[in-house]
C-alpha cells in the first residue's frame, strides 16, 4: 500500500512538471510570436518614413512626369474647342484628339497611383510576385528621374518569370533606394559613363537581382559598415536607406551584400527565396 501511495505522488509530481513545462513553453512561444509582430511592426515604421525621404529625392520627376501629359491635355483640349467652333468641324480629328486625351489622363493617373502606393502605409503582406514584373515596374518609374539626372538605367532580366513571396511596396522601396542611392553616387562621374545596371537572374533555389554602379564606389575599409545604421557618405542623409534594406530582405527570408566593382563603383546583390 505505501509502495502504491508513493508511486501515485510521483505520478501526480511528475505530471504537474511536465504541465508546468508546457505551459512554460507555451508562454515562450507566445511571447516570440508577439516580439515578431512587433518587429515588424518598427520596420514597417521605419521603412514608410524612409519612402517619404525617398519620395522627397523624386519629387522634381514626378513633377515632370505629370506636367508632360496635362500639358499635351489641355494643348489637345484647346484644339478640340478651335476645330468645334468651325462650320464644318473634322469629328474624326476631333475623335484622334479625345483618344490623345484619354491617353494622357491615364498615363498621369498611373504616376499618380505608384506614388500612392509607395507612401501607402500598410503592414506587411507577402504575396506572390514576379521579380522581373516588379523590376520593370520599378524602372518605369525612375525613367524621368534617370532622364533628369542625365543617367542611363540599362536592365537585363531573366528570360523566365521568377516568383517570389514578398511585399511589393517594401521590395519596390528597396530597390528604389538601390538605385537612388546610385544615381546620387555618379554626380560627379562624367555624363557619357553614368549608367546603372540591373540584372535579374536564377541562381539555383534563388532569385537574384543587382544593382550596380559607376561612382566612387565604396571605401574598403567601409564595406562592411553599408548596411549599418547611420552610416551614410551623403551630406544630407540619414543614413537608414540601406539599413532598412537589409531589414526588408531578412523578413523576406534573402540577404544583401555590396562589393566594389573591378572597374570603378559599387554593386549590391539581392537573393530571395525562390517559390512555385
Amino acid at each position: 500500500m505505501p509502495f502504491i501511495r508513493r508511486f501515485t505522488i510521483t505520478c501526480c509530481s511528475r505530471t504537474r512538471s511536465q504541465a508546468g513545462l508546457i505551459a512554460l513553453l507555451l508562454q515562450e512561444h507566445r511571447r516570440r510570436q508577439l516580439a515578431e509582430v512587433q518587429s515588424r511592426q518598427r520596420m514597417a515604421e521605419l521603412a514608410h518614413v524612409n519612402r517619404f525621404s525617398t519620395a522627397g529625392e523624386l519629387t522634381a520627376s514626378i513633377a515632370h512626369e505629370i506636367n508632360q501629359p496635362l500639358g499635351s491635355i489641355l494643348a489637345n483640349a484647346e484644339t478640340a474647342e478651335e476645330i468645334l467652333k468651325s462650320s464644318d468641324p473634322d469629328i474624326a480629328e476631333v475623335r484622334e484628339i479625345v483618344s490623345d486625351i484619354i491617353h494622357d489622363d491615364r498615363r498621369a493617373t498611373e504616376v499618380i497611383r505608384r506614388m500612392r502606393s509607395l507612401l501607402k502605409k500598410a503592414p506587411f503582406e507577402p504575396k506572390n510576385l514576379d521579380l522581373n514584373h516588379l523590376v520593370r515596374d520599378t524602372i518605369e518609374f525612375l525613367s524621368s528621374l534617370a532622364v533628369g539626372r542625365n543617367i542611363k538605367l540599362h536592365s537585363l532580366l531573366a528570360p523566365g518569370a521568377l516568383p517570389i513571396l514578398g511585399d511589393r511596396i517594401q521590395l519596390q522601396q528597396v530597390i528604389l533606394n538601390l538605385v537612388v542611392n546610385g544615381i546620387d553616387a555618379m554626380r560627379d562621374t562624367p555624363s557619357e559613363h553614368r549608367i546603372i545596371a540591373i540584372r535579374t537572374s536564377r541562381v539555383e533555389k534563388f532569385a537574384q537581382l543587382s544593382v550596380s554602379d559607376r561612382g566612387l564606389g565604396i571605401p574598403v575599409e567601409k564595406l562592411g559598415e553599408v548596411f549599418e545604421p547611420f552610416f551614410t557618405s551623403k551630406a544630407e542623409g540619414m543614413g537608414m536607406g540601406l539599413s532598412i534594406a537589409r531589414t526588408i530582405i531578412e523578413a523576406h527570408q534573402g540577404v544583401i551584400s555590396a562589393k566594389n566593382r573591378d572597374h570603378g563603383g559599387a554593386s549590391f546583390r539581392i537573393r530571395l527565396p525562390l517559390v512555385q
